[in-house]
């Protein structure tokens, strides 16, 4: 490995300026390269290579992104200053002074959100006769409309609340719509408190599509608060409504269970039921709002200004995502395509005859999932297959999935599902997921206490020619067909009989008890897969200049694995990152990080590929992984790391990787202060959208 004094001299350094590998400064705070991941979503908004409902969506996914950063790491944060229990990162910030910084970049995202669409995206909309219809605007037809749909579909469920002293402020459920209510006069029991809540029915879309036949053609929406606002005196019969205001609090919506636990599934039903009404993090409300309301409503939850986020329009943007299912424009969305199916796969009825051929790589989404399902569907019906086992972190109870292995089961198969039930906010339905297994009569376990099962594992066990075969399947996503539309992930299916046997002591070591099992060509978390992780990355810091290392993960936050870069970097080698959110790691640093290079790709599929690429001299290895360099991940989790052997998916996985590098108007470049520049083509250069070039090199097959 390259010394102190040549890589100081490299960095033309001398050896007491080389930067300490250690120090606070050449880390980036987690929370603070989170939210600006976030905000390069938002960036998106205004990006008019996207079609106008796509860039409204954009902007619905900042909203519901910030949501969760709210309901986790704020709350996060918050809660180690209750308890006592702060903790201070590699970057030096103390949780009080990162609340002050989240909350100053925070503010200032969001109100550019509501600039944003306000003064970009509605009047966009606008020229396209798609019309947010505001109460000052309605017709005499269209307010008569407003006032039966009100009175039909909205008085008999709304449920207003007067405030006094028999009636406490009510607990309001985390992120729903609500209005506070200023009051004058007595009710029917002569009571006069001046103020009410209104909770919104969730039950209730937040927009409503107007008839065609009283407005002047386009599609013309109205907002529930729109809707609510204009007859609030119709909930207080007799009162005068002085003043009606939207407002929203996010609450704490992480689960804290306890390492001993008896019943992992009775214990989570009853933290969910806690999830809805958790401290309070956050207060949106609108930007009309009277200060004295605004203290109330502070005091009431224990909030201060810094939590308080002044909005000009709805609370809660993330329902506009609606407008794609209101108006019929395909015009202003991303059409559709068709995922390519290999030939490999297309010439075979049996899908287990043609993985003997050769192993099957899929790139999702541009190439189908379809196979996947296929892969589990067969299994179940094939009589020469004994035994199914599969991990399961997100898929949905009625995914085809599931019916797969139900029918499995059904059939007299073992089929065995390691079911994740703390897939954050996807607890509840994988409850319901693990009781319709169990119905079925497949083994449901429920993994490790302690340690969540995020690795993406299918084995099947086949009989043929007197002697049993594993076939295997693993993937850097979930098992979830929705998201296999939407995320970019790769799955790997091959009987490799190494892989199969790795994969079939994982399900062991998930289902059963006794030491770690040797495992001979997967890496696994939480065992050795941050070893060899760093081990991978400091053999081609042996290498020098010769050295290339290229690495597609979603976020970059483990201290070890970054001195192992930042190592890798001061011995010459070539390290290229493409990170989609998160990354704590400094590029750039004159004797630290010069030969590094961060890009993060943000486009119209969610980037969740996590490839490792080691040059090794020309005798490049590649891996995929279920596993981001994340402390949670690599030391946390049972996570999963594949080898791709086979050359020329190998070669087709370094391709996928070189079109990233070589994107340049999707990609965002970190820069050494921490803020990103996205990429734009030189002068007289072509375009090169990596999202777009791979869905036309694979759908086009």
């Amino acid at each position: 490995m390259t010394t102190e004094t040549e890589a100081a001299t490299e960095a033309q350094l001398p050896i007491e300026q080389l930067p300490d590998i250690n120090a606070s400064e050449n880390y980036f705070n987690r929370e603070l390269s989170h939210l600006q991941f976030n905000y390069r979503v938002l960036q998106q908004a205004m990006d008019e290579t996207h079609p106008l409902i796509n860039r409204l969506i954009f902007c619905c996914i900042f909203s519901s992104n910030m949501d969760e950063f709210f309901e986790i790491r704020v709350a996060g944060l918050r809660q180690q200053m209750k308890y006592g229990r702060e903790s201070v990162g590699p970057d030096g910030l103390l949780p009080e002074q990162l609340l002050n910084e989240i909350s100053r970049v925070a503010h200032d995202y969001i109100y550019e959100q509501y600039d944003i669409l306000n003064n970009v995206l509605i009047p966009a909309m606008e020229t396209e006769n798609i019309h947010f219809v505001r109460r000052r605007d309605w017709t005499e037809a269209q307010a008569d409309w407003v006032r039966r749909y009100f009175e039909d579909e909205i008085l008999p469920v709304v449920n207003p609340i007067g405030l006094d002293p028999s009636h406490p402020f009510p607990r309001l459920v985390n992120k729903s719509l609500n209005f506070i209510v200023e009051l004058d006069g007595k009710d029917a029991f002569g009571r006069e408190t001046g103020m009410a809540i209104v909770p919104a029915p969730r039950s209730l879309p937040r927009l409503v599509r107007l008839p065609d036949d009283i407005c002047n053609g386009g599609d013309n929406l109205v907002f529930l608060s729109s809707m609510i606002h204009a007859h609030a005196d119709e909930l207080f019969p007799g009162m005068e409504v002085k003043g009606c205001y939207q407002f929203r609090l996010t609450r704490n919506a992480d689960l804290e269970l306890e390492d001993d636990l008896e019943d992992l599934a009775s214990a989570l039903r009853g933290e969910l039921l806690s999830r809805r009404f958790g401290d309070g993090v956050r207060l949106e409300v609108a930007d009309n709002c009277p200060p004295d309301l605004i203290d109330f409503l502070l005091k009431e939850f224990g909030l201060t200004e810094r939590e308080l986020y002044r909005v000009h329009g709805p609370v809660n943007l993330t329902r506009l995502m609606a407008v794609g299912a209101l108006v019929n424009r395909p015009d202003l969305m991303y059409s559709g395509f068709s995922p390519a199916v290999p030939k490999q796969i297309r010439n075979k009825e049996i899908i287990f005859d043609a993985i003997r051929q050769q192993p099957i790589l899929l790139l999702h989404p541009y190439e189908s999932f379809t196979p996947v399902i296929d892969f589990l569907r067969q299994a179940a019906k094939d009589p020469q297959v004994l035994a199914i086992r599969q991990t399961l972190y997100r898929t949905g109870a009625d995914s085809e999935i599931v019916e797969a292995l139900m029918d499995a089961a059904r059939r007299g198969k073992e089929v065995t599902a390691v079911i994740e039930l703390r897939a954050r906010f996807d607890e509840a339905e994988n409850l319901e997921l693990a009781s319709r297994l169990q119905e079925a009569g497949v083994v449901v376990v429920y993994g490790v206490v302690g340690y969540k099962t995020h690795a993406k594992m299918i084995l099947i066990v086949r009989r043929e020619e007197g002697r049993l075969k594993r076939y295997v399947h693993l993937g850097t996503g979930n098992y979830h067909a929705g998201n296999a539309r939407l995320y970019t992930d790769y799955s790997l299916l091959s009987c490799d009989d190494a892989l199969g046997d790795d994969v079939n002591k994982l399900f062991q070591q998930l289902t059963g008890m006794g030491k770690a099992l040797k495992i001979k060509k997967l890496f696994h978390a939480p065992f050795t897969l941050h070893k060899r992780l760093i081990e991978l990355i400091d053999r081609e810091a042996l290498l020098g200049e010769q050295g290339h290392i290229i690495m597609k993960i979603n976020a970059l936050t483990e201290p070890d694995v970054i001195k192992a870069l930042y190592r890798a970097s001061r011995a010459g080698v070539r390290v290229e990152l493409i990170i989609r959110g998160i990354c704590c790691l400094r590029p750039g640093v004159p004797g630290l990080s010069e030969n590094i290079q961060v890009r993060s790709i943000v486009g119209r599929f969610l980037e969740h590929t996590r490839v490792y690429y080691f040059g090794h001299g020309g005798k490049f290895e590649v891996y995929c992984s279920s596993a981001d360099a994340m402390v949670r991940n690599l030391l946390n989790r049972v996570e999963v790391a594949f080898p791709v052997e086979d050359r020329e998916l190998a070669e087709r996985l370094r391709s996928d990787l070189e079109t990233y590098l070589a994107d340049n108007c999707q990609s965002w470049v970190l820069q050494p202060d921490g803020s990103y520049i996205q990429n734009s083509p030189a002068e007289g250069e072509d375009r090169l959208a990596s999202q777009l070039l791979l869905l036309d090199r694979l759908t086009s097959k």
